[in-house]
């Protein structure tokens, strides 16, 4: 039976991976590996590897993360002057969820999204 999802984007560098997440996002370190890293926030969990050569212009990474406070959640990034992808401020969408977007270093793209 299946029970949880983690998924797994690309990385250039650990170091601003985790600066990003942790210090920007507010989520927590839970592994650091060789080549390999874990965060959580919580009942997130993305895991990152190593990709050295990745152009982040071509990284089509994405990662949709369900919420149920979109309108804090939302406020508490900007107050963190976190950037909002251009193209993905906080809206109502046609399919019934109110969403937003990030990108992370790498160009990994992070929605998140509440059922209206």
């Amino acid at each position: 039976m299946l029970t949880n999802i983690n998924p797994k984007l690309p990385m250039r560098s650990k170091k601003a991976t985790k600066d990003y997440y942790v210090n920007q996002l507010g989520f927590s370190e839970i592994g650091d590996y060789d080549g390999y890293l874990m965060v959580e926030k919580d009942a997130i969990e993305l895991h990152f590897f190593e990709f050295k050569d990745l152009n982040p212009d071509e990284n089509y990474g994405q990662v949709y993360i369900r919420t149920d406070k979109i309108d804090s959640l939302y406020q508490t990034l900007l107050d963190a002057k976190v950037r909002i992808h251009p193209n993905g401020l906080l809206e109502t969408k046609p399919w019934g969820q109110k969403e937003f977007s990030l990108l992370d270093p790498d160009k990994n793209l992070l929605t998140f999204g509440e059922s209206i």
